[in-house]
């Protein structure tokens, strides 16, 4: 707001809450509320999101209540619009113990401060980039709060601006250094610092004074790992003056001779600086993300919108560090994201546009293994469970527990990811396309859950293509083709600012206007300084604002070692199989059906017009059984492997699970399936004799690594594919192949480059393992059982079932190397 010249200016003022001073300037109009965006923000629950406003008319400023539910007073009086000046009160949400504002000159006096301070438990504001313009106006500090004040300013090094965060603005404890003991630091509450946190081991971690005067903090083979400004300490390490210690929420900082305490409570706020990727495309670079910077506030929910292609998938992994961008920064409560992202990355929870279930279980036990996974190894079962109940009670999911997922509604089941994220208590919440598929009454039940968790003390960002409910969100980013920023704001300011009243004309506008320079209007108008311009004026943090990339995050520790975090793959994967009927029913029917089959071929002994059809069948049922059981396991699960990746799992521990339980369901219908085709049949071995064993035994074991090794190469196929509808004619044509390749149809030996991709094909060599057994060449005259592939002799048996072998290691290496290529860029340099 301008003055007009000759026209009397309202005062220059001072408003002082229990926080501090904020020197009101006759230029610009403030709002009260509990909005972190707030000019003026009071964290009470008897005031409004958007209160009240303060604005300067004429020669005097007026205050208006806009709407409140608890009302406001000034000088005692409720109002809804009332002239102020100098010595006004203010109460907003009471009138006589609502939070209290005192409208003072711009030079006010020591006694006014300390009667401000006096009621220092009615409000609080919270921390947000646009707090820094607050903050760039305010007074000097009243006398109660000096000392916060002082030990803000003291804060991290690696902290930018801290007096502008919520964790580091005021230290939550302090306590004195040990000058020759040791300070052991924990869950349990025998250590000497107590962090109640399930993400903090009981014995996590301990600072020692060091012969020279210094300290050095020791990791005590901690699961989720202790962090030196940002880093995991592999043993230990030396810490100096304004270093951080991350242990779970918690960060430690030396002050002198006091060790500083800050909680990471949720309440974070997230400064955007100019984001920028872009991807080769032939000889071209093709920009996905312009220079995109906004500020999000503590409790704030951003919702992200725009047309197709407009970079939302892009931002949301440059802003979640999954896929870090090219250039710029993102600070979370003035650390650097990408810096820090070993600790900071299990305080981000991320929502994915497919749902991260296995929708066989129930939403208890769905949850319950996916507390095992994200906690300590130390952790007690009762804790876990009850975190678990505590989230389900949280989202309104109590009476829906004990019901498997997919039995409900697209919106329920939005709601269980929602809470699998909610169990490590992130800061930072992102879901993407959260309503997709939903009808109009889920998709604003859906949109009011995420309005009531970041009311709750979490910073919520949705990426959506829905605008039914964007007026639940405190600000609206709208990016334009080419990843531009067209705008940041309040929603209900967005289509009057495009100049359309209906979105379909606005997101029309945005694919025929190509030459419309959306980002640069933004940049001109009031709406960018008013929310950005100020942010963007505040320090970078590190001195720079170039990104530090992939390669340069370091490997966080897992909160489960391999081996356990395997028991628990095991256990949820037999679960889900259990609960899986149709997979029940097709696992116990096939080895039957292909056993009758072969029986019926064989008759009552394997003769030169038998014995190659039946062995025949027992190859193709032994690649099917095995084939079937993997060729969707792993494209079916991927959306979930990749969340679980990239909060920790083993790669190695997730492919181990598959191979331990689907190896041993295949085997043992493997078993059957010999059973049933060959028990009782006259075999016709030599002497009644095999190469090693009885002749039964050893087709048995060669059927059963035939199933195996199937199952590696379905494991594979799944792997490779990007959609589960392929995996069923591949599974068919993987069937042909290992018929035309085996060798009971076609001679493949002597034949050049056939017989060499024959030893690619699984049944080749279990063909020949079987026909070694019983000297098919001796039951079947002919050249076609002359292979040497089928002597019956100990070495040549051998090599048939060790190949196998090297077949299904070969498998499982290629099925590993494919697992990481779908990994979050920041997981792939990690060879777990």
């Amino acid at each position: 707001m301008v003055q007009r010249p000759g026209v009397p200016t309202a005062p220059e003022l001072v408003l002082e809450t229990d926080r501090g001073s904020t020197r009101m300037s006759p230029g610009r109009t403030y709002h009260v509320g509990r909005d972190p965006l707030c000019e003026i923000c009071l964290d009470d629950a008897r005031v409004s999101w958007h209160h009240a406003v303060l604005r300067p008319d004429g020669d005097h400023w007026t205050l208006e209540d806009e709407d409140s539910t608890n009302g406001t007073w000034a000088d005692g009086h409720r109002v809804h619009e009332w002239a102020v000046g100098i010595g006004s009160e203010l109460r907003f949400g009471g009138a006589d113990d609502g939070p209290r504002a005192l409208l003072l000159g711009p030079a006010p006096h020591a006694a006014s401060s300390a009667s401000s301070a006096s009621s220092a438990s009615s409000a609080s504001s919270a921390s947000s980039a646009p707090s820094a313009s607050r903050q760039s106006e305010a007074s000097p500090a009243p006398a109660g709060s000096a000392a916060s004040a002082a030990s803000a300013g003291d804060g991290p090094a690696a902290v930018s601006r801290p007096a502008l965060t919520h964790t580091f603005r005021q230290p939550s404890g302090t306590r004195p250094l040990p000058s020759r003991t040791a300070v052991r630091i924990g869950r349990a509450l025998d250590n000497d610092l107590v962090i109640d946190d399930l993400a903090v081991s009981r014995r996590h971690a301990e600072l020692r004074a060091r012969g020279d005067g210094t300290y050095e903090i020791v990791d005590l083979a901690s699961h989720n790992g202790t962090y030196l400004n940002g880093a995991p300490v592999e043993r230990a390490a030396r810490i100096t003056e304004g270093d951080i210690i991350g242990i779970g929420h918690v960060a430690f900082c030396l002050a002198g001779d006091q060790l500083q305490e800050y909680v990471d409570t949720g309440e974070v706020s997230l400064d955007v600086q100019e984001l920028a990727v872009s991807v080769s495309t032939g000889r071209a670079r093709r920009t996905l993300l312009d220079h995109v910077s906004f500020p999000v506030g503590a409790k704030c929910l951003l919702a992200v919108v725009g047309p197709s292609g407009a970079g939302k998938s892009t931002l949301l992994g440059a802003l979640t560090g999954l896929r870090p961008a090219d250039h710029g920064t993102v600070l979370y409560d003035g650390r650097d994201l990408y810096r820090d992202y070993a600790e900071l990355r299990n305080r981000i929870g991320l929502v994915p546009q497919d749902d991260i279930l296995h929708t066989q279980l129930t939403v208890r036990r769905a949850l319950g293994y996916a507390a095992e996974l994200r906690f300590p190894q130390d952790t007690a079962t009762a804790e876990r469970q009850a975190r678990v109940e505590e989230v389900i009670g949280e989202l309104g999911l109590a009476q829906r527990a004990d019901q498997p997922l997919h039995s409900l509604s697209g919106g329920q089941r939005k709601r269980v990811s929602v809470a699998l994220e909610l169990l490590t208590k992130p800061s930072l919440l992102f879901l993407d396309e959260p309503t997709s598929g939903l009808d109009p009454g889920m998709d604003r039940s859906v949109m009011r859950m995420l309005r009531g968790l970041a009311d709750d003390g979490r910073t919520v960002i949705v990426v959506t293509h829905s605008v039914l409910s964007l007026d639940v969100c405190d600000r609206l980013l709208v990016l334009a083709p080419g990843g531009r920023t067209a705008y940041f704001g309040p929603p209900e300011d967005t289509l009057a600012f495009f100049g359309f009243t209906q979105w379909p004309d606005a997101f029309e506008a945005f694919e025929n206007q190509h030459g419309r320079d959306w980002a640069g209007e933004y940049r001109g108008s009031p709406p960018y300084r008013a929310y950005v311009d100020i942010a963007a004026r505040q320090p970078r943090a590190g001195g720079g604002d170039r990104t530090a990339g992939p390669a340069a995050v370091a490997p966080a520790p897992t909160a489960q070692s391999r081996r356990s975090q395997l028991g628990t793959l095991i256990r949820r994967y037999a679960a889900v199989l259990g609960a899986d009927r149709t997979f029940l029913v097709v696992m116990i029917a096939l080895p039957f059906v292909m056993g009758a089959m072969a029986r019926a071929l064989a008759g009552s002994a394997l003769t030169a017009e038998t014995a190659v059809n039946a062995l025949l069948i027992l190859c193709v049922g032994g690649v099917l059984t095995g084939a079937a059981n993997a060729v969707r396991e792993l494209v079916k699960e991927r959306v979930i492997h990749q969340r679980e990746r990239a909060v920790g799992l083993s790669r190695s521990a997730y492919l181990m699970s598959k191979v331990v339980v689907l190896g041993a369901v295949t085997v043992a219908q493997a078993v059957v399936l010999t059973l049933v085709a060959l028990l009782g049949v006259q075999l016709g071995a030599p002497d009644g004799e095999g190469v090693f064993l009885p002749p039964l035994l050893e087709i048995t074991l060669a059927v059963a690594l035939l199933s195996f090794t199937a199952m590696m190469l379905g494991l594979l196929v799944s792997a490779l594919v990007t959609k589960e509808e392929v995996t069923m004619p591949l599974l068919v044509l993987l069937a042909i192949v290992q018929v035309v390749f085996c060798g009971a149809l076609l001679q493949l030996s002597g034949v050049p480059v056939i017989e060499q991709l024959a030893w690619l094909v699984p049944s080749r060599w279990a063909l020949g393992a079987m026909a070694g057994t019983i000297d098919l060449g001796a039951i079947v005259p002919g050249t076609l059982a002359a292979d040497p592939l089928f002597a019956h002799a100990g070495g040549v048996w051998l090599l048939n079932m060790g190949m196998m072998v090297v077949l299904s290691v070969l498998f499982g290496v290629l099925v590993a190397l494919l697992l990481r290529r779908h990994e979050p860029a920041v997981m792939r340099k990690q060879a777990r």
